[in-house]
């Protein structure tokens, strides 16, 4: 990467706003698949769709290639660099633009992270359904990428299903919008195809989500079983009963073991727990929850925990979210195979 084009972007972002040093170009070489690293040339770190579009244009002009990065949680490589080449890093695009309250809906820069979406809105009784394992953590933008999903997507989709629009800058510069204020736009649905395509298509620089009203109630189980048969047999006949669940986890002895190290969540000791959570009317949640109870029994639970507040129903989440992350962790490893 030539010092002409370096100065281009120094011009468009401002100096500080440009990286280029070996020690600061770590920190862009991978998403959360460390296994696959590429460094970069230099990262941009652009303050608008405007600088967005001036980068891209850049890039366009001399042949540079380039890779959108939100706040690298991902699992996949999609913000992986591309060798000599630039990294436009949209960390900086980080603000909530507006709040529609009687419309549901909420709109964002790219920068903005998952659970910042529900925070917002939650003092009005809202919510934003997609919740990745990351959520705390991970953007929006990288969310579109990806078109992530999270432990309730079972009954509440990806985020495809809760996207109605962008706005975004084609790969010459071009500004577009897609989609609009209503769930389904005429026309061919080119928001699908960009979401999902890990910015190979477009730089997403604004997005409107649609937000939901928080259920009347929500239950929450952790039941342990000595086989990972049974818990999967549990999750067939829930199914086939006709029982949607707002969330339907399972983790094997090896995750279970991790987080207990990483975070404490107090599992109980065994060789698969299944997290089984339930939302909605009451009348509806309290007789499909003894459903739920009954079928657990049935297939041999040696434990049954139901979450009765919100910290308990937090504590058993917390391990299932963390556990990814504490897989990674140099105690985790080593008390893995202490336990093992």
């Amino acid at each position: 990467m030539d010092r002409d084009f370096l100065a281009q972007l120094r011009r468009i972002v401002g100096d500080c706003n440009v990286l280029d040093n070996a020690l600061e170009l770590l920190t862009y070489e991978c998403d959360a698949l460390p296994h696959l690293r590429e460094t970069p040339a230099a990262v941009a770190l652009p303050g608008s769709a405007a600088e967005v579009q001036e980068v891209v244009r850049a890039c366009a002009r001399s042949g540079v290639p380039f890779v959108a990065r939100g706040h690298g949680t991902g699992l996949s490589g999609g913000a992986l660099p591309v060798p000599g080449g630039l990294v436009v890093a949209l960390s900086r695009l980080n603000r909530v633009l507006s709040i529609d309250i009687d419309n549901q809906r909420v709109v964002v820069e790219p920068g903005v992270t998952n659970l910042e979406i529900s925070r917002q809105v939650a003092p009005f009784g809202y919510y934003y359904a997609p919740d990745p394992s990351s959520q705390q953590v991970c953007s929006i933008g990288g969310n579109v990428a990806e078109n992530s999903g999270g432990a309730h997507c079972l009954k509440y989709g990806f985020t495809v299903h809760h996207v109605l629009g962008v706005e975004a800058v084609l790969p010459n510069g071009e500004l577009v919008h897609l989609g609009g204020p209503l769930a389904d736009t005429p026309g061919p649905d080119l928001l699908g195809l960009v979401i999902g395509s890990e910015g190979t298509l477009a730089v997403v620089t604004k997005i409107t989500v649609r937000i939901l009203r928080r259920p009347e109630t929500v239950q929450t189980l952790l039941a342990a079983f000595d086989t990972i048969d049974a818990g999967g047999a549990v999750v067939s006949d829930l199914i086939g009963a006709g029982i949607v669940p707002a969330a339907v986890e399972m983790m094997d002895a090896l995750a279970i073991r991790a987080a207990e190290a990483a975070v404490h969540p107090n599992f109980p000791p065994a060789d698969t727990v299944l997290i089984v959570e339930l939302d909605g009317p009451v009348p509806e949640v309290k007789e499909l929850f003894d459903v739920v109870v009954q079928t657990c029994r049935r297939h041999g639970a040696t434990a049954i925990e139901v979450a009765t507040n919100d910290e308990q129903r937090g504590r058993i989440w917390r391990g299932r979210k963390e556990a990814f992350a504490a897989m990674g962790r140099g105690d985790v490893l080593r008390s893995v195979v202490v336990l093992g």
